[in-house]
């Protein structure tokens, strides 16, 4: 660690400090507001916190990026929480880790790169969506029980604190870079609530932030197969959700700093993260896109500001809480709202017209089970959905040539992919009843992607015996002449011009 911080410059230590400072306050309402839907006592998300982002930043494979309690993990917390209680959470984040460091060692990290570019799209902005809807929350009041919008004089100041709040971040940086902004902004915005005796919420209406060291302890919960069966569900659930907002935070830190991480190393990091909050009364956490825009934009690109922030969480806890607690949440919620513009991509708004329009559904389509759902659900559906959008674009693709070799004889010459979006296509191309006795069919410019490409061409070879014509089928890959079994003896091989590719295909495993 202590390396880590001494090869900065004076320069870069003093903004991934600052910027530390910065992230830690935003930590702090989140992290009480993600325990509170868990179901949990407050500690319990802001010792996550503190507990994930310290051990995320030092060992973790994305520098800049900030870790821990979040709301996607939160909501599915909130069920085991409330019919088994918290020991089991805490049991379920311990398993969640082992998972993840699992993941990590078997290098599915990888796999982060199959999501298309639309999907990221989607979850940025579904992303920012969920971000701006959480923060309208404090636009509420507790009265009997039941949550009321502000209104009146309350409301206009708690809009006019939000909007100097997001002026002094977005003006700022034109006068001065030497303190982050959004620092700045807190600061000012609670001097100005505190001086002139503003009523408005702060942090401390949300809860009690004071508390001590969190405590090593094994979770109270029966070591035997049923707590297994109890837990092992949500811990997959947490696992995943955990990895894929991780890994997708880390492609977005990515693109901001034009650096890359490694996706292994965070799937590890976090999963060391998770066993140890466990052990220690946290709630675990994942990668957190507002706090992570958030450092990276106020000049915290390395470890050190991650390391700040967690140990600036911990020092609030346990010496300042009281002066965390007279923050206005209007300047809290300020931040968060420059983090919502920030993070949104608005130049995917200047996409229609531009960009096929099954891109712009994907993305539309992620970006609103987001909102509705969580992260996990969204990828998979909009890797889902783009992984079929392709395989129907490239069903279409295939066509062949029709070649009269000699009086009696056709060679068709295929071009495209055959595999099982294509294979329909694939079979309309030919004619056994009126083709001519010899027919050659060409796949020297045509790929065979799976088995249902094979059984596709064994159809085929049946189909012109039955007709009592002879097929020849040319420049087929060996695994393919090796798979096809009614037509294996029509096939014609050419040792020097046989493509040597592979098909997908579960018989070649064995």
């Amino acid at each position: 660690m202590f390396h880590l911080i001494a090869r900065n410059t004076p320069c870069c230590l003093k903004n991934e400090i600052l910027s530390g400072l910065t992230v830690a306050l935003a930590l702090v309402p989140e992290a009480v507001a993600f325990a509170l839907i868990a179901g949990v006592h407050p500690l319990v998300g802001l010792y996550a916190a503190f507990m994930v982002g310290l051990v995320t930043a030092v060992f973790g494979g994305r520098p800049g990026m900030i870790s821990g309690a979040t709301g996607a993990l939160a909501v599915v917390m909130v069920a085991l929480v409330a019919e088994h209680g918290a020991q089991y959470l805490f049991a379920a984040v311990v398993l969640m880790g082992l998972i993840q460091m699992a993941a990590g060692f078997l290098k599915l990290g990888k796999f982060i790169r199959i999501v298309p570019y639309p999907v990221f799209l989607g979850f940025v902005n579904g992303l920012a969506i969920v971000i701006f809807l959480a923060q309208l929350e404090q636009f509420k009041v507790m009265e009997g029980g039941v949550a009321h919008w502000l209104e009146g004089s309350a409301l206009y100041l708690m809009l006019g604190l939000v909007a100097l709040t997001m002026a002094i971040a977005h003006f700022l940086p034109r006068l001065t870079t030497a303190i982050p902004a959004s620092l700045a902004a807190i600061g000012v915005v609670s001097l100005l609530v505190i001086g002139l005796d503003l009523e408005t919420r702060t942090v401390g209406d949300l809860a009690s932030i004071a508390g001590g060291l969190p405590q090593f302890a094994i979770p109270t919960v029966p070591l035997n197969l049923e707590t297994l069966q109890i837990i092992l569900p949500y811990s997959f659930i947490l696992a995943a959700i955990g990895l894929i907002e991780s890994l997708l935070t880390m492609q977005l830190v990515d693109e901001i700093t034009e650096t890359r991480g490694q996706g292994n190393r965070v799937s590890i990091g976090q999963g060391l993260a998770n066993v140890i909050t466990g052990f220690f009364g946290g709630m675990g956490g994942c990668a957190m896109v507002g706090q992570s825009i958030i450092n990276t934009e106020s000049g915290g690109r390395g470890r050190t500001s991650g390391i700040v922030a967690a140990l600036a969480l911990l020092g609030f806890i346990l010496f300042a809480s009281d002066l965390i607690e007279m923050i206005p949440l209007a300047a809290l919620v300020g931040v968060m709202f420059m983090v919502v513009i920030g993070t949104f991509e608005w130049g995917s708004l200047r996409l229609f017209g531009r960009v096929p329009k099954a891109d712009i559904f994907v993305g539309l389509l992620v970006a609103a089970v987001t909102v509705a759902t969580d992260l996990a659900i969204a990828v998979v559906v909009g890797v889902i959905v783009s992984a079929l959008v392709f395989a129907w674009e490239h069903a279409k693709s295939i066509h062949a040539q029709v070649i009269k070799d000699a009086p009696s004889a056709t060679v068709y010459e295929l071009h495209g992919p055959l595999f099982f979006g294509s294979t329909a296509r694939f079979m309309e191309i030919f004619d056994p009843s009126n083709d001519t006795d010899d027919v050659v069919v060409e796949f020297q410019h045509c790929k065979v992607w799976d088995h249902s490409g094979i059984e596709a061409i064994d159809s085929l070879a049946e189909r012109y015996t039955q007709a009592g014509k002879k097929l020849h089928l040319r420049h087929l890959s060996h695994d393919c002449r090796r798979l096809l079994k009614k037509a294996g003896d029509l096939v014609e091989v050419n040792v020097i011009e046989d493509p040597r590719y592979y098909v997908a295909d579960d018989a070649l495993a064995g």
